[in-house]
């Protein structure tokens, strides 16, 4: 029997409570996902933590003095960059991720980054995960280990030459840029993407190269399908 309408097209009591489920289901997610973003914020601005990350886009900077005068890396678009889990974990135990200090090439990266209590590395962690760019596109590029990222990461572009990886159980590679050992858990394959096709939109000056324009699209895609999937 025909007990309800949506949009106009008659459904039944079953599938009505189904599409109702759903909605809730989904209303409850959107609304467990900002929580704790109200409190986080608070929390980050108590810190001070602006003094170090920028949380406001888009990227201003055009000399190497204006990089150099950053004391952190840029957060402004975190919710796009990192993986869902990732932060919360790392702000309550934060191991660095460069070999070298912040805009150095030759000063060993000591720590020393804050150590958040665990409600607080939630919030702040909700805080960040909401600060999104347009710029990342949701492509779904899937971390995959693929013979043409491998290749271009190993032999054309020898990205290792700069970035730690872990191969054989061993981690090795260059100092000067983020490691790349666990990127899987890390960072998420479209913002690797977006990053490598439009850099300047998130880091005008930088000492990495510009690859736009030198690979094609597909190659840069499974690059970063290769890259995300490092562990």
């Amino acid at each position: 029997m025909i007990l309800h309408m949506i949009s106009g097209v008659k459904i039944s009591r079953a599938v009505y409570l189904a599409a109702l489920s759903v909605l809730g289901a989904a209303l409850f997610v959107a609304t467990d996902a900002q929580a704790g973003v109200p409190e986080g914020k608070r929390a980050f601005e108590a810190g001070k933590c602006a003094s170090c990350h920028q949380v406001s886009g888009p990227a201003a900077e055009k000399t190497i003095k204006d990089q150099l005068a950053k004391k952190g890396p840029e957060l402004w678009y975190a919710g796009s960059k990192f993986k869902a889990g990732f932060l919360e974990r790392w702000l309550a135990d934060p191991e660095p991720i460069r070999p070298l200090a912040y805009n150095s090439i030759t000063e060993r990266n000591r720590g020393g980054h804050p150590r958040l209590s665990g409600q607080e590395a939630s919030d702040v962690a909700a805080y960040l995960m909401s600060l999104k760019s347009a710029d990342v596109k949701p492509l779904g590029i899937r971390a995959l280990d693929n013979p043409r990222g491998r290749i271009a990461f190993v032999r054309r572009y020898s990205c290792y030459g700069c970035h730690q990886v872990r191969t054989r159980g061993k981690t090795v590679g260059g100092y000067s840029g983020p490691s790349l050992a666990d990127a899987s858990e890390r960072l998420n394959p479209d913002w690797i993407y977006a990053y490598l096709s439009r850099p300047a939109v998130f880091k005008p000056v930088k000492r990495m190269p510009v690859y736009s324009g030198i690979i094609n699209d597909e190659e840069m895609k499974g690059l970063a399908a290769y890259v995300g999937s490092l562990r």
